[in-house]
């Protein structure tokens, strides 16, 4: 579990990070059907994919620790399940959106939960490790120690 813990947490940092420069440069343009919303919107996009950025380098923060803090995971996935929340409250306003923001709000939905389940595994292993009893991904059993006298 910790292994994917460690694949998913800088997975997720680096498509948020690429994802922010995307909106950030391109603004209006990044978003389906944008295109002519103006000024006010493309600031706000700019603003937005800036912030998305942040976003993403924390997590990339969160995967470079050592062992990768269940709490950051926790507070960044929570983040992620309300920009999801959000999306939903858009739909049930103004309507389904464009097909790949449908798309995006699945994952928004469907990804936090395996955060939260996977938050705690790379810090479970590193215990698991200074207690001397592996790794619970480690599927070898593990010896008992024995003492030897002197």
């Amino acid at each position: 579990m910790a292994g994917l813990l460690k694949w998913l947490v800088p997975a997720m940092g680096a498509a948020c990070a690429a994802i922010g420069v995307f909106h950030l440069v391109l603004g209006i343009d990044s978003v389906p059907g944008e295109a002519s919303a103006g000024a006010t919107v493309d600031s706000r996009e700019r603003y937005y994919g800036a912030v998305f950025l942040g976003y993403g380098l924390a997590w990339i923060w969160t995967a470079r620790q050592s062992p990768v803090p269940s709490s950051a995971v926790r507070w960044l996935a929570g983040i992620f399940l309300l920009g999801g929340i959000g999306r939903l409250l858009s739909m049930a306003v103004h309507g389904p959106p464009q097909g790949f923001q449908t798309v995006l709000t699945v994952l928004e939905l469907a990804l936090p939960p395996l955060y939260f389940w996977l938050s705690d595994a790379d810090e479970r292993a590193a215990a698991d490790a200074a207690e001397g009893r592996g790794c619970e991904d480690d599927r070898r059993p593990t010896r008992p120690r024995v003492q030897r006298r002197r």
